[in-house]
């Protein structure tokens, strides 16, 4: 994910003597100065120290760690910080680094390493509008951003966006295999799913209406799409779907919980 965000800032205009990164490995150091010209260091204090705004890219579970490894350095120096590691809570990440810094929390999602992201944010408020606008933009150059006007929302955000990608997945799949099913060969049946997936969901962005008219628009009485539809609907797909985000919304909560007490 942090690669991807250098790649899209740097298409978006971005200098590369504006960005610096840090990593524990050489070898990934040494590749992602060498493919974007880019200054990187060993050390996470560097960074910080030279920094206006800093960018947590790291696992979750790692992240009180690193936190609190960096805090000095970030108490002294005073950036907004970025952090897109899920599940964890700015007031979390706050106190771990000593208390009073400007943070946003990000929920980026997959398709932001195909510049094709959705993502939420979250500012405490000791975020400037400045610095909320920097925040954006370097999630605006992988894709759509959001800003919640409350951290708990986050949870669903992780359920739709977050986790979504794997739900769309699922259903191209299935797909696939039905069409295999019903005589396609499965190459044919999975580029013209993944094919069907993406002019739906362009459609869907682009058009005016919203996507249940843009339903009944291609659902013609007496037709194919109105017969698989009624399939569709006999498996109760709203409660489905009800009780898919609401178990990955739940599961945020824990995890947040969870990081938040270790």
């Amino acid at each position: 994910m942090a690669e991807s965000l250098i790649g899209g800032l740097l298409a978006s205009g971005r200098k590369a003597d504006s960005l610096l990164v840090s990593d524990p490995d050489n070898n990934r150091r040494s590749y992602l100065a060498s493919k974007y010209g880019i200054a990187s260091f060993a050390s996470n204090d560097e960074v910080v120290a030279q920094s206006d705004l800093v960018l947590l890219a790291v696992k979750p579970q790692v992240l009180k760690d690193v936190a609190q490894s960096v805090a000095q350095a970030m108490q002294s120096k005073r950036p907004v910080i970025v952090s897109i590691a899920a599940g964890v809570r700015t007031g979390d990440l706050e106190r771990w680094l000593g208390g009073e810094l400007a943070i946003v929390r990000v929920m980026p999602n997959t398709p932001a390493l195909v510049r094709a992201g959705a993502a939420g944010l979250y500012a405490n408020s000791r975020v400037s509008e400045d610095q909320r606008n920097g925040a954006e933009s370097i999630l605006r150059s992988v894709g759509t951003t959001v800003w919640l006007d409350s951290e708990t929302q986050m949870d669903a955000v992780t359920a739709l966006s977050g986790s979504g990608p794997a739900f769309f997945f699922r259903v191209i799949e299935a797909l696939e295999r039905a069409a295999t099913k019903a005589g396609l060969p499965a190459d044919t049946s999975r580029l013209l799913a993944i094919e069907t997936a993406l002019g739906a969901a362009k459609l869907a962005l682009e058009a005016d209406e919203s996507p249940a008219e843009l339903r009944r628009r291609v659902t013609s009485p007496g037709g194919t799409t109105e017969a698989g539809l009624r399939e569709l609907e006999s498996g109760n797909i709203d409660e489905l779907f009800d009780r898919t985000i609401t178990a990955a919304a739940n599961r945020s909560l824990e995890l947040a919980e969870q990081l938040g007490n270790d």
